[in-house]
């Protein structure tokens, strides 16, 4: 089978796309064919090793994690003895984090980690991205945030993975929205759920007069220092993207500031977060918006446009 790894730290010239065997499932595993897989920022992330400090755990000369790709979307092929919970030919999605890999023809998974039956409502394209934008957004919002019905939240990267879902989610939680993006994404935006979008290139909302209960930053651009005097008094600033200034806030002020990694919680809090998910997007609560998709033998392509920083939503790999 074809599976996109990386040996070394830097561009998306560093992807290789590799022929390996195809896995066999364990006992209580499944062998999912990947129909659709995520390609996102913390995957750019990750394969630039930045930040630097992040090597540490990353590894510090070369990646210990050599695999791409975390969501997945796909068909059961075989099962494991002990499998009573799916049968071959089930469509099913989820994610599989510190992995060999999402962004490959197959993949083996335990039946009691973060996967379920994929919603007949949504295709594989829409479902494979969903535990990378939604279910981080919504352990932020949900969890870190305990957003209540009426608080005002500012998404910033309103347009995003990351920034759609929280607009999406915080609407369906009864929350005020407002949008940060760039010009050419505010009608977007605004059509997603947001009540007010802010376009940054023209508007620093940092010097207006309005105050917010929680500021979602989703891109990691913004910092505490600059958007604490529109915080409310007992507001937030929360963000899922490292940096050196945003740990060290969150140490010393962690009442305020929140950073965290939504991968590395619980398998059995990530699979609640994952439940509520699944029965919102088969109640047609929440969509997944999708860029661009391109094949599995184009991944390099798909990572080099991530690193333009125009992505609106979503992009997906699919396997033809």
């Amino acid at each position: 089978m074809k599976k996109a790894i990386y040996k070394t730290y830097g561009s998306p010239k560093v992807i290789e796309l590799i022929n390996t065997e195809k896995p066999l499932p364990k006992s209580n595993e499944i062998l999912v064919k990947i129909k659709a897989s995520s390609a996102t920022r913390a995957d750019t992330m990750m394969r630039q090793g930045t930040p630097k400090f992040g090597r540490l755990f990353l590894g510090f000369f070369k990646p210990k994690n050599t695999s791409l790709g975390t969501g997945f979307s796909g068909e059961i092929e075989s099962i494991g003895n002990e499998v009573t919970k799916f049968k071959i030919g089930d469509a099913v999605f989820g994610e599989k984090l510190f992995s060999n890999g999402c962004n490959a023809e197959y993949i083996c998974i335990a039946e009691n980690m973060i996967i379920e039956q994929k919603p007949i409502t949504i295709s594989h394209e829409e479902a494979a991205p969903i535990c990378d934008g939604f279910l981080t957004s919504y352990n932020f919002l949900k969890d870190i945030a305990s957003i209540k019905e009426g608080q005002h939240i500012l998404v910033n990267g309103a347009s995003g993975s990351l920034g759609t879902a929280a607009v999406q989610l915080a609407k369906v939680m009864g929350a005020k929205v407002t949008g940060v993006c760039s010009t050419k994404n505010l009608d977007f935006v605004k059509s997603i759920g947001a009540d007010k979008v802010i376009d940054y290139k023209n508007e620093d909302f940092t010097k207006s007069t309005n105050k917010y209960d929680i500021i979602y930053d989703s891109v990691g651009t913004l910092s505490y220092k600059n958007c604490k005097d529109v915080l409310t008094p007992k507001g937030i600033f929360m963000t899922p993207v490292l940096s050196f200034g945003t740990l060290w806030h969150s140490m010393i002020n962690y009442k305020k500031v929140k950073f965290a990694a939504t991968g590395l919680k619980k398998t059995e809090e990530l699979k609640r977060l994952f439940e509520d998910l699944v029965s919102l997007f088969k109640d047609d609560k929440l969509h997944t918006n999708i860029d661009k998709s391109y094949k599995l033998s184009n991944i390099i392509e798909a990572h080099e446009y991530l690193e333009t920083g125009r992505k609106v939503g979503n992009i997906v790999i699919i396997n033809s």
